[in-house]
């Protein structure tokens, strides 16, 4: 859904870039609840599914940027900190590791930032919706962007440990 929310936020289709966000978001939820009830898990879904989060994250930013329903400064925090985490893979593959298990914390920063998008998008209509989604939006954004940034340390400190040899790979 990531090039059809791209077409809707660029030709200003916002209540069904609204829809898009939120059914994606919540079938991506429903998608790991399942497969870790259904015992459905596998490695490629675990290493598919967050990368499917972030470019949905980075195209789901760069469109409310570039409205101007987001400020740039949030683009740049999460972008940033892919960025970091990238680097951070380059380094564990080189050392000779895989990817690191997901993190609670990052699950629950990738859940409140994409609660948080169609809410920011919901504050642009001109009503209370608008007023009481800006609040909520901008709090699941926060929030987001700390657990995002938090799942990071963890993963910048585990990666220190690796290479330190004082833990074992998961």
């Amino acid at each position: 859904m990531v090039p059809v929310f791209a077409v809707l936020i660029a030709t200003h289709h916002d209540g069904w870039a609204v829809v898009v966000l939120a059914v994606s978001g919540a079938s991506d939820w429903l998608d790991g609840v399942l497969a870790r009830r259904l015992g459905q898990v596998s490695r490629l879904g675990q290493l598919l599914d967050p990368a499917a989060d972030r470019l949905f994250i980075v195209v789901t930013l760069v469109g409310l940027a570039w409205r101007g329903i987001v400020p740039v400064w949030l683009l740049v925090v999460l972008v940033l900190r892919d960025v970091v985490l990238a680097v951070n893979l380059a380094v564990l593959r080189r050392a000779g590791y895989g990817p690191l298990p997901v993190h609670l914390a990052g699950k629950a920063g990738t859940f409140a930032l994409l609660y948080a998008f169609p809410l920011l998008l919901l504050a642009q209509w001109d009503s209370w919706v608008g007023t009481v989604a800006a609040v909520v939006g901008w709090a699941f954004a926060l929030w987001g962007v700390a657990l995002y940034w938090f799942a990071g340390a963890l993963y910048l400190e585990q990666t220190r440990r690796l290479l330190r040899g004082t833990e074992r790979p998961a």
